[in-house]
């Protein structure tokens, strides 16, 4: 009989990661893995960073999309998420989600080779996504953000909650706030159903400490927009109640990039991709078209390993 300790490791929800594409992080933990190759040879790699409280399986439909413009995409459930190891909804250091995706990144640069590199980020994978590109800003050719958490909302982050919240999250970090209201979600009751009904997505409340992760990445996000020069499609929606489109306006008008678009969807709420069937149908001619446009012209690259 094998010891307990030989046991398989396991997803949460009892999947032997032997049976799941996955990675393994720099802390040990497991990392589920999603990857949309095309037949033909890829033209670029496209990494997507899902936001909190969800996984990699609802960009299904904008992995497809590049897929079929020769694009090999790929994405990870992050720690604590989905089908990944982690506490859930928890992390100790924003970071880690960024560590993490620049290993992904890296690996599957490792397979394919001189192909350029892009980001597409949505909520709090949209802070992931700058703060990514921020760190290796020569690796990326360009950043597509969906209603990114660029900022705090400023009426949730007056100067006297965030002094509450650091002293709560000293005193009592795992103390939980308010839940995700998937109504804000989406103006498509049948997205916000889905929404509701996926088993991945986290339904919970969230923990002081992680609104202080949250607040953390924030920051740092302010302190870089005056020195990002990578090219950026920013995509909010102006009745988006889950993150602020002013953060969006800000890096807009404030990031020194000289290939930069704001588009705000009028009545748009947060999951773009997944609003009004005609508004996500916009979103995923405009994401597409906007990286196809930023390939190199040409060439078919030389076919390497998968």
């Amino acid at each position: 009989m094998p010891e307990p300790g030989d046991a398989p490791r396991r997803s949460p929800q009892g999947v032997p990661y032997s049976e799941l594409r996955h990675i393994v992080n720099a802390d040990g933990l497991h990392l589920f893995c999603r990857y949309w190759e095309p037949a033909s040879p890829p033209r670029a790699l496209v990494f997507i960073a899902h936001g909190a409280g969800e996984h990699s399986g609802p960009y299904e439909e904008i992995a497809q999309r590049l897929k079929e413009r020769s694009l090999l995409v790929f994405a990870h459930d992050h720690v604590g998420h989905g089908q990944s190891e982690g506490e859930r909804m928890n992390i100790r250091d924003f970071q880690i989600y960024i560590r993490d995706s620049l290993q992904h990144i890296d690996l599957m640069k490792s397979r394919r080779p001189n192909l350029p590199v892009f980001i597409v980020g949505h909520s709090m994978g949209g802070a992931i996504s700058i703060l990514t590109a921020c760190e290796r800003p020569s690796d990326f050719t360009g950043v597509v953000l969906i209603g990114p958490m660029v900022q705090m909302n400023p009426e949730s982050a007056t100067p006297f909650k965030v002094f509450v919240a650091k002293l709560l999250n000293h005193m009592l970090p795992s103390l939980t706030l308010g839940s995700i209201e998937s109504k804000w979600v989406s103006r498509d009751e049948t997205q916000v159903e889905a929404y509701d009904n996926d088993e991945l997505n986290y339904h919970g409340r969230l923990r002081v400490s992680f609104g202080i992760q949250l607040m953390a990445a924030a920051e740092r996000i302010e302190r870089e927009i005056p020195s990002i020069s990578w090219p950026f499609l920013l995509l909010h929606g102006d009745a988006d109640k889950l993150c602020d489109i002013r953060g969006s306006k800000m890096m807009f008008e404030k990031a020194p990039s000289s290939d930069k678009k704001l588009t705000i969807i009028e009545g748009g709420y947060h999951a773009l991709h997944h609003d009004l069937p005609e508004v996500a149908e916009t979103v995923l001619k405009d994401v597409t078209s906007w990286i196809t446009d930023r390939l190199p012209p040409s060439s078919t690259p030389p076919q390497q390993g998968s």
